[in-house]
């Protein structure tokens, strides 16, 4: 049988080795980290798409089960006029809505399902060099331990260590101009319903809520900020500090926001974000990269998870019917074009500026009328993973 070393236990790593075993290629996961990553990000939503790559490893279920449906955004702007509803799914071709669930349950569920299938998930492995021989690669890890296999697959994030031996001189991650953070509030605003994510164009900063079926409603804001902070400023943050930017970032919005923070237990927390547009190659030798190694987007798109999903099961199913060099081929040529549209999109909407009056009301006017005739993101929903279809080489 042939052997894979996956790096990263996050999202994608645990996915891609599921998808690998049912290919027929036994992995093993090593993750840097002593445990699976606590809650990190606080909570995000996996999106239909995604929802659909595990379908086809037969890990969807359990993740469903960690989570609580989403069924519709609502848009609102600073007034508090509702812009527009889109559904996260499409009942008619059998695809319910996307879920929204905590980051850390969605890291156990996988976690628990990957070993509930045997696959070896081994903590406090940190990758420091990895070796081509040819036919096959050998990882060296910071403990001394080894591992030689036929491929080498980083799934190790934004931050990925495995990135400049794919690419050297790859450049860093790029900066997103908005900072990020979130709560669990007890405050449920007047209104909300349990399965409805609100999104709340302020007139000085983004937000969203949802109100959770335990109680209480789980909230997001994203304060713009113009310049790359130094290393340690945003987490040094005091909670008086990020609560004060928050209420003078939301106090003129005819919104919950301010009321949700003021009901959340502290300490607030925040984080910069950054995303990865585009890497020169995907693939060098039997290493390869998957999900936010490759193509890392900031949350606007609410597609990181799902993206590294699909990549997990797309490159199981090349490596399944081709040799390894082509497979890894094939691979990057099905999923890089899908992926830097999207991490560019969601860098855009992340860089934009809270309009001036005029713009707010042009947005508030026109916005309705688009989403009434269109949803502009179906195309990134509506995506499918086909496992049972062959792949040719030429495929791409």
């Amino acid at each position: 049988m042939r052997r894979a070393v996956v790096i990263g236990g996050g999202v994608a790593g645990p996915v891609a080795a599921m998808a690998l075993q049912r290919a027929g290629i036994e992995a093993t996961v090593h993750e840097a980290h002593p445990a699976p990553a606590g809650d990190v990000g606080a909570w995000l939503g996996v999106q239909v798409n995604g929802l659909d790559a595990l379908a086809a490893v037969g890990a969807e279920d359990v993740v469903r089960d960690a989570g609580f449906p989403t069924h519709v955004i609502e848009f609102r702007s600073s007034t508090g006029r509702v812009l527009g509803v889109l559904p996260t799914g499409d009942p008619s071709a059998r695809r319910p809505a996307g879920i929204s669930l905590r980051r850390s349950e969605l890291y156990e569920a996988l976690h628990a399902e990957a070993l509930r299938r045997g696959i070896e998930v081994r903590y406090g492995s940190r990758l420091t060099a990895a070796h081509d021989t040819g036919n096959g690669v050998t990882a060296e890890f910071a403990d001394g331990r080894t591992e030689t296999a036929d491929l080498l697959v980083g799934a190790d994030g934004v931050r990925s260590v495995v990135r400049p031996l794919v690419d050297p001189g790859c450049p860093p991650p790029r900066f997103v101009p908005v900072l990020n953070t979130a709560g669990y509030s007890e405050h449920v605003p007047a209104g909300a319903e349990v399965g409805r994510l609100t999104m709340v164009f302020g007139r000085r900063g983004f937000a969203g809520y949802l109100a959770a079926p335990t109680g209480g409603t789980w909230w997001f804001a994203n304060p713009p900020i113009p310049r790359e902070p130094p290393d340690g400023e945003v987490a040094g943050t005091s909670d008086l500090r990020w609560r004060a930017r928050l209420y003078d970032l939301h106090r003129g919005d005819r919104s919950p926001v301010v009321d949700l923070v003021e009901a959340t237990p502290g300490p607030l927390r925040g984080w910069t974000t950054y995303d990865v547009p585009t890497v020169r190659r995907w693939s060098r030798g039997r290493t390869v990269l998957v999900g936010d190694a490759a193509h890392a987007t900031s949350p606007a798109a609410g597609q990181g998870s799902s993206l590294a999903m699909e990549d997990a099961v797309v490159l199981a199913r090349c490596l399944r019917d081709l040799p390894v060099a082509d497979a890894l081929r094939v691979f990057e040529d099905l999923r890089r074009p899908r992926a830097e549209r999207v991490v560019a999109q969601a860098f855009r909407t992340s860089s934009a500026t809270p309009p001036p009056a005029v713009g707010r009301l042009v947005r508030d006017v026109v916005m309705p009328l688009v989403l009434r005739r269109r949803d502009p993101r179906a195309w990134v929903r509506d995506h499918a993973v086909d496992w049972d279809t062959p792949v040719a080489a030429g495929t791409g």
